[in-house]
């Protein structure tokens, strides 16, 4: 069993954990929660042993095997599927004995070696990583490119394969899903589910969390307290101590009002039943998790808007794409005010590019787009938290868009978003991801949007600001598009579902309930078609359709070369950023440090501090704007052939 005895520690000046004892037994799945920056992260890395608790013991059986996730893949032209056999150490390290003992001729190891191998299940270890590799979204035949040759996103989930390949007693999960899609998410639900060992696991997905958790483990305060049940079983039991604070009710009815409305309205009419029974279950939950979060540090609406012209948008016969190359055709729909919907479909598959075909980002191939005179979008993507000034203040970026409002008015607006106090008044660029997060919401909202265009917006924003998120927009009253993986979302804020597949927008038959038997459908479906295409083109192809196809690729390489050049630069700048930053924060855990007489030297390394961390931010949002652009790049390419 893993054991906290009595455990302290901090990092730097902060502490994180006060007395802390716990027991958590082997097998079970523990989640593990709390508003960002309190040291969930950080419990992780003492659990490893790269941080050491100021006092206290932490026991666990010896020979455990511990798995977690790399922050950074290297960058090597080994195969995808070499790479995430590397996880498996037992199994690499008994490979190498063999090839010793082979080489030195001795025959009885070789026989030991060969039975250990078959114990451990060594010869069916390159098929447990190709479906490793294929659930988290990989295509059949990426299992044999390079690790260098993918884009960052998809290097984070080589580094989660070959995690999850170890056979470990204990796996350690740090926000696993933020650069899955909902279909690679869905399938890493079910994986874990059947995890032999030991899961701590730290996420901000309420559906993952109740789906694979077994005991709910909240860090507040500087104290652990254990649940047992899932997320929700959490949220209920803490609401019940939260419960005296009724006031928080008050914005809990008018979302309760809006959703029993829209059910009375559309219970009964044939277009809207499934979508009606979806918001009552979600109504369900909410009536019974909202108390959990009356003490949340985030409070926010969405402003009327100016006007709500009828059509918003029109999209006619639209082809979208990257280039010459179409991704959807086809593409016909208009949007009112009023409507919420929901985009599901597969990776690649096309979500993303309309929803910046809808921002005018990226322009139409063919077809046309119809604009109200009076629209006004709120557009919401990852890539814009680079946009945002790292020299200004909160404050600053808020005023440009209001200039007209008092200072006591826009720094109670920001006080809504977690910038309270001198929060509001200290430069963008050491925030961390979630906060940055918060910040452009926070300018999207205030510009009151008619038309709101959301990819992904829950990345790095814990579950209070998820939650206030979905508080405000059931009561927007423009049009809503939403792309994300986490479901809790979707439920209670789309009222109709559309799939992007197959190079076409259309409805989904059916609710969030019924989309991963959606997906196994369409799983089959493709490894039948791939069976045939692979048949045929065993029959039919030629010396000269091969020389093509070896010539497209070259002429990919070539165009994608200077990115992954730029993405590499930017790799091992992270890397050197955060071996400093490690090395500060050891300097930083010296007792001394905080004598007097070190007052000088401590404040030069919290200077220090400061800087490293905006450089490490800023370089990281970098990264990541690179690996999006590769990513879609890529995605656009595979799909073109």
């Amino acid at each position: 069993m893993l054991q906290l005895k009595d455990l302290s520690f901090r990092r730097g000046p902060n502490r994180l954990l006060e007395g802390a004892t716990l027991t958590i037994y082997p097998g079970q799945k523990v989640g593990l929660v709390g508003a960002n920056g309190c040291g969930k992260s950080s419990l992780f890395a003492l659990l490893r042993e790269e941080l050491h608790a100021d006092t206290g013991d932490v026991t666990m059986p010896p020979g455990w095997e511990i798995a977690h996730v790399a922050q950074h893949t290297p960058d090597t032209d080994r195969p995808a599927l070499e790479f995430a056999l590397d996880g498996d150490r037992e199994l690499r390290q008994l490979q190498a004995d063999l090839m010793a003992a082979e080489a030195a001729g001795n025959g009885l190891q070789q026989a030991e070696l060969h039975g250990r191998l078959e114990s451990i299940g060594a010869y069916e270890a390159e098929s447990r990583a190709a479906r490793l590799l294929h659930g988290l979204g990989f295509a059949p035949g990426d299992e044999q490119r390079a690790v260098n040759s993918y884009s960052g996103g998809w290097r984070m989930r080589l580094a989660l394969a070959r995690t999850l390949m170890c056979r470990s007693d204990l796996l350690l999960l740090d926000e696993p899903t933020n650069h899955l899609d909902l279909d690679a998410v869905i399938w890493l639900e079910g994986w874990l589910k059947t995890y032999p060992g030991t899961l701590l696991l730290i996420s901000h997905d309420r559906d993952f969390l109740d789906a694979v958790v077994s005991h709910t483990l909240h860090l507040e305060h500087q104290r652990l307290t254990l649940y047992i049940g899932n997320y929700s079983a959490f949220e209920r039991q803490r609401a019940e101590r939260l419960a005296q604070q009724q006031a928080a009710y008050v914005r809990q009815q008018r979302e309760i009002a809006h959703m029993h409305s829209f059910v009375e309205r559309f219970r009964a009419k044939a277009t809207k039943a499934r979508q009606a029974q979806s918001r009552l279950k979600a109504l369900e939950r909410m009536e019974l998790i909202a108390p959990a979060h009356i003490d949340s540090p985030f409070r926010f609406s969405f402003a009327p808007a100016d006007t709500l012209p009828r059509p918003l948008l029109r999209l006619d016969d639209a082809v979208v794409g990257y280039g010459e190359r179409p991704i959807l055709n086809g593409v016909g729909f208009s949007l009112d005010p009023g409507d919420r919907i929901g985009l599901l479909g597969r990776n690649g598959a096309g979500k993303s590019t309309l929803i910046k075909v809808l921002a005018q980002t990226l322009p139409l191939q063919a077809g046309r787009c119809e604009r109200a005179q009076d629209l006004k979008i709120g557009y919401f993507a990852q890539h814009q938290l680079e946009q945002l000034r790292p020299t200004d203040s909160p404050l600053l970026h808020l005023r440009r868009l209001d200039p007209q409002a008092t200072e006591q008015a826009l720094r109670d607006y920001l006080g809504g978003f977690g910038f309270i106090g001198d929060r509001a008044l200290e430069p963008v660029a050491p925030l961390s991801g979630g906060e940055k997060a918060r910040l452009v919401l926070a300018l999207m909202i205030r510009q009151r949007p008619n038309l709101l265009l959301l990819d992904e917006p829950t990345n790095h924003l814990d579950l209070d600001m998820r939650q206030a998120l979905a508080e405000a927009l059931q009561e927007f009253d423009g049009a809503l598009v939403l792309v994300s993986h986490d479901r809790h979302l979707l439920r209670v804020t789309s009222d109709d579902l559309w799939l992007v597949d197959g190079g076409a927008v259309r409805p989904f038959d059916g609710d969030l309930d019924d989309y991963p038997a959606w997906l196994a459908g369409r799983q089959v479906l493709d490894e039948q078609q791939n069976a045939s295409n692979q048949k045929g083109a065993t029959n039919a192809s030629g010396g000269g359709e091969r020389k093509q196809q070896r010539r497209q690729a070259a002429e990919t390489r070539k165009a994608l070369q200077p990115l992954r050049n730029r993405e590499k630069t930017l790799e091992r700048q992270l890397t050197a950023l955060s071996e400093r930053r490690a090395a500060l924060e050891q300097q930083l855990s010296a007792p001394e440090l905080y004598e007097a007489a070190a007052k000088t030297q401590l404040l030069t390394l919290l200077a220090e501090q400061r800087q490293l961390q905006a450089d490490l931010d800023a370089t990281e949002t970098a990264w990541l704007e690179v690996c999006e652009t590769l990513e879609t790049l890529e995605h656009a390419q595979i799909r073109d052939g």
